[in-house]
């Protein structure tokens, strides 16, 4: 039986999502877990998405908030943090689906292995359609050569995550999120399911290489305070790894 406290929030931020939100949303809505709340941090999106999304504001279990101007998705996600009163948070991007019983046995995954931090298989579709298979747990060092943690596949028990923050870099804000958290906790688990759909657009982290290359070099240089070789290392291996799991192209 499901405590009468909600027992996740899952933060949603969006951003012109226009297209895809309804979808992202209604894997929500449809989860066979209903102990939660849905935090959407619109980033001040156009008004045909605002529009899309304003229905959703009369849900009980939906808190949507409005910013006033376009913030990105690291201060959306941080604002949302702290605003949850869970005991576990879960993330989604709005271009994302859900299997209907990712909560669920997530949850009761975490539960009974009393585990902080776990995430997921996914499939991606879009541009590419792949399964990803994460490894089966992950420390900081494993991470820092294999970013196979989608945000979209994450829990984590709120208390871990007091304090830790989306770095405020144009894109790959999760990434040092994931490092920090790892480097608290030790380590992440991986559910062996396929519980997350993971969209690859034309203007998604994974259809641009070397953007996403040359913001890891950056946050490991500036955050992760990773030498010149360590940090060369990181990216070949996170090279490596992303061929692996998406092809060449």
């Amino acid at each position: 039986m499901e405590n009468k406290k909600t027992e996740i929030d899952i933060i949603l931020p969006n951003f012109n999502s226009y297209e895809f939100i309804d979808k992202a949303v209604q894997s929500v809505l449809k989860q066979d877990f209903k102990n939660w709340k849905l935090i959407i941090v619109d980033d001040f999106s156009d008004i045909k998405t605002r529009k899309k999304i304003r229905k959703y504001a009369k849900l009980k279990k939906v808190k949507i908030y409005w910013l006033k101007k376009n913030k990105g998705a690291a201060y959306c996600r941080n604002f949302a943090i702290s605003k949850s009163k869970s005991n576990y948070l879960a993330f989604i991007d709005s271009d994302d689906i859900w299997e209907k019983n990712k909560l669920r046995l997530q949850i009761q995954y975490m539960k009974k292995n009393n585990y902080d931090f776990t995430y997921t298989f996914y499939k991606t579709f879009g541009l590419k359609f792949k399964k990803v298979a994460p490894p089966t747990k992950l420390n900081f060092n494993d991470f820092i050569k294999n970013t196979s943690i989608a945000t979209s596949t994450m829990m984590i028990k709120r208390k871990t995550a007091q304090g830790i923050k989306f770095t405020d870099t144009a894109i790959c804000e999760d990434y040092y999120f994931k490092c920090k958290i790892l480097k608290k906790i030790k380590f992440a688990y991986c559910l062996n399911n396929y519980l997350t759909k993971y969209r690859i657009r034309r203007d998604s982290l994974q259809s641009n290489k070397l953007k996403n290359f040359y913001w890891i070099w950056k946050i490991n240089h500036k955050f992760n305070n990773l030498n010149f070789f360590q940090n060369l290392n990181s990216l070949f291996y996170i090279s490596l790894n992303s061929v692996k799991k998406y092809g060449l192209k």
